[in-house]
């Protein structure tokens, strides 16, 4: 990972006009890591990338002012020819190289071979001020569309990647900057107001305030206490806060979210493929076409003209380089990735933007999805024949082998882990709870149908329990059990709201207990609610969403539900920030754990689906209608300018449009 920051901070962008079959290279942005310099730099790279178009274009004027409006006696003959042969060259020039080393490569019938030919053609008949248009506009189209891909990456790269280059190390109460790469796991960051912290690490001070804006896309400010995790690139608030370095520079989480969204690109969507592979068919075909118009009419039209069905066929060659389809696509899906990024949601790739436009199913885990994932213990009901403090202790000495938040919340309840307690045999029993011995006796921990399991007779009945239970037994006898209570998010009623409002039906599965799912599901609204279930219960929900022959998005963990992540249509996580096997598993992450941005992920994937049909009927239309006034011979060289430049520009506008929609 480290390798391609490099790479993306030290390569220039070329200034040579860019092109819709050169694309699919990564782009590289000119952040070299010199903030003053940038305004300058950037001047001096746009006027360097548009001065053979500036050239070209006076040198054409004045061509033209001298043929038509202040003719000169001088320019004729081979003095006109060569002025317009100068103008053509600088812009020219490029795209005969780069059409040279496409035949070279054994692509011949790139967009390069289909501007030279149209020009170089327009050249032959005498057209020398078209020819030098033709391809100084072109330039001008490319050099713009080479320009908006550059920011579409670059603002995206800018967003997420949020590390500071050096940071303050404190050792022996001595504060050194060193490079933030060259940083050891268990080093000191002493954190200024309003830094940024260049790596993760455990918070030391007793509490800070943190803006995460630039990882989670939310602008309220996080506070941390003494322990918490704390991320690369967030910002310290207004006191000085010392971190505890935990993860290598090139391992952080926000290393592995720019690499995500880095190899987004990778991964198309079914339109780009589609048009991927239709311009590798199409190009040829117009070629061949473009002969057929120039030659064939010689055997049915008496009065044939080489050189004017020859202009009809350059024209026509003109009219159909596939550019507008070719960049415009993958930039809109780009802006799609760009436009969640900022959001705080992760595509992986711009095929999961395209499926999540057709989810009619959303399928989402309760506990930390719906609810905040935040359990408090609320009664302590043990049994008189048991030491209540004795059986707590045990209680809290085994879920500490576990990273539940049902654990957490027993052991915030009990207090810290006696040590003395020794624990042999512990086994984790998935859906279930734990089980281990202690002191020769069997400790279970969990659901009642962990007792149920191991055949352990209780007098009470879970459903009438409305709260999250936690069932005892030792030495297999009943001991009691603790209830448990989760709080519903914020936005969790305004999520169930949205998703329906989009035309999404949404069912909620948990392993909890059937009433307090329930509980919960009337709170919000959803009809569809399940409980006690097992993981493979829930795959098997799925499953029966699936034979519906219906698309389905299962929100969870990451962890617990890889299963059914993985059956899904898209898998969603929430806990971006949190697990890293979120970010492995899942399609789409959600990093602030907002379910709101469920529906958000779905908007901008409409959206975006949206935009890229907008500019393929346009290139398409516009193109079908200039070819036949082309082939007719009722279109110039300027309307085919139009219909390839033009549509181009139209479409690339377009296509970025969604980077400054709100959502």
């Amino acid at each position: 990972m480290i390798h391609q920051d490099k790479e993306i901070k030290n390569t220039k962008t070329k200034a040579k006009p860019s092109c819709c079959c050169s694309h699919d290279e990564p782009v590289h942005s000119d952040n070299d890591g010199h903030d003053h310099d940038h305004e300058h730099g950037a001047e001096g790279s746009l006027f360097k990338m548009f001065l053979p178009s500036i050239i070209s274009f006076i040198l054409l004027l004045i061509g033209i002012g001298l043929d038509n409006y202040f003719p000169q006696d001088w320019f004729t003959g081979y003095v006109r020819i060569g002025w317009y042969a100068i103008a053509y060259i600088p812009v020219g020039l490029p795209v005969l190289k780069e059409a040279y080393e496409s035949i070279v490569k054994g692509d011949v019938f790139s967009e390069f071979f289909l501007m030279c030919i149209a020009t170089i053609g327009a050249f032959a008949i005498g057209e020398y001020p078209e020819g030098v248009a033709v391809m100084l506009f072109y330039t001008i189209g490319e050099t713009f569309q080479g320009m908006a891909v550059s920011k579409a990456k670059s603002n995206i790269k800018s967003l997420l990647d949020q590390r500071p280059d050096e940071v303050n190390i404190v050792e022996n109460n001595i504060v050194t900057k060193v490079k933030a790469k060259d940083v050891q796991i268990g080093a000191v960051i002493q954190l200024k107001a309003g830094e940024k912290l260049g790596l993760d690490g455990e918070l030391l001070s007793d509490s800070a305030s943190f803006n995460t804006a630039a990882l989670t896309g939310e602008s309220k400010p996080d506070t941390k206490k003494k322990g918490d995790t704390v991320l690369a690139g967030m910002i310290n608030g207004n006191t000085i806060a010392q971190v505890k370095v935990t993860t290598a520079y090139n391992d952080s989480k926000l290393s592995k979210i720019l690499e995500l969204v880095q190899n987004a690109t990778t991964k198309k969507a079914p339109a780009e493929l589609f048009i991927r592979k239709f311009a590798k068919i199409y190009t040829p075909i117009v070629v061949y076409l473009a002969i057929g118009i120039c030659l064939l009419p010689m055997l049915f039209v008496d009065n044939y003209v080489f050189s004017n069905w020859l202009y009809r066929a350059l024209v026509f060659l003109v009219i159909s380089c596939p550019c507008a389809l070719v960049i415009s696509i993958p930039l809109g899906y780009f802006g799609g990735i760009g436009a969640a990024s900022k959001n705080g949601i992760l595509f992986k790739g711009s095929n999961f933007l395209d499926s999540i436009s057709t989810i009619q199913n959303v399928v989402m885990d309760k506990t930390g999805t719906m609810t905040e994932g935040v359990f408090k213990v609320q009664e302590v009901i043990i049994k008189p024949d048991f030491d209540k403090e004795e059986i707590l202790k045990f209680v809290n000495a085994l879920e500490g082998k576990s990273t539940h938040p049902v654990a957490t919340a027993i052991h915030n309840h009990v207090g810290i882990i006696d040590s003395s307690i020794e624990l042999n045999n512990v086994e984790e029993i998935s859906g279930h709870g734990l089980k281990a011995e202690i002191n020769g006796k069997e400790l279970h921990v969990g659901n009642f149908k962990l007792l149920d399991k191991f055949n352990i007779s209780y007098d009470v009945d879970p459903s009438s329990v409305v709260y999250t239970t936690i069932a005892i037994a030792y030495d297999r006898k009943f001991a009691g059990y603790l209830t448990i209570a989760d709080e519903i998010k914020a936005d969790a009623q305004e999520t169930v709201s949205k998703l329906k409002s989009l035309g999404v039906k949404v069912t909620m599965l948990s392993g909890d207990k059937t009433n307090v799912v329930q509980f919960v599901a009337d709170k919000l609204k959803i009809s569809n609610a399940f409980g006690d279930l097992l993981p493979e219960d829930k795959v098997n929900k799925v499953n029966e969403i699936k034979a519906k022959n219906e698309t389905v998005a299962f929100v969870g963990d990451g962890v617990n539900d890889a299963p059914v992540i993985a059956l899904s249509t898209v898998g969603i996580a929430m806990g971006g920030l949190g697990s890293d096997a979120a970010i492995e598993t899942a399609d789409v992450v959600i990093q602030d754990d907002k379910p709101s941005k469920i529906a958000m992920a779905i908007d901008i994937g409409k959206q975006t689906k949206k935009i890229v049909w907008q500019n393929i009927t346009l290139a398409f239309v516009v193109k079908a209608f200039v070819l036949i006034l082309g082939a007719g011979g009722l279109a110039t060289m300027w309307e085919a300018v139009f219909a390839d430049v033009g549509v181009a520009l139209l479409a690339i506008l377009n296509a970025v449009r969604i980077q400054r929609m709100k959502f």
